[in-house]
C-alpha cells in the first residue's frame, strides 16, 4: 500500500512517498510514478504499489507489458547512506 500524502526528503528536499513492502517494511521511494517492463535478470529494481520489488526495464514504445512503479529513493537521494539502516551482520 502506498501513502497518497508526500513529504519532503530530510536531506535532498525532493517528494516522497512510502510503500509498505511485502516483507512488512516501509520503503521511502520517489513520489512520481515510472513505467517499466518485468526482466528477471535486469539490474534497476522497481517497488509496485502493492509492495512487491521487481527486477525490470524502462520501456520501449513498442513494448506491451508494461507496469507501473516507483524508484527507491535510496536509489536516487544524494544523501542515502544517512538514513540506511545496517543489515544484520554489518554492525
Amino acid at each position: 500500500m502506498i501513502s497518497q500524502k508526500t513529504v519532503p526528503c530530510r536531506a535532498c528536499g525532493a517528494p516522497l512517498r512510502f510503500i509498505k513492502t511485502t516483507k512488512g517494511k516501509t520503503m521511502p521511494v520517489d513520489a512520481a510514478p515510472v513505467k517499466f517492463v518485468p526482466q528477471t535478470y535486469a539490474k534497476e529494481i522497481f517497488v509496485t504499489e502493492d509492495g512487491m520489488l521487481l527486477h525490470g526495464v524502462r520501456p520501449a514504445p513498442s513494448d506491451r507489458d508494461v507496469h507501473d512503479g516507483y524508484i527507491s529513493h535510496f536509489a536516487t537521494c544524494p544523501a542515502a547512506e544517512r538514513f540506511r539502516k545496517p543489515r544484520k551482520g554489518d554492525r
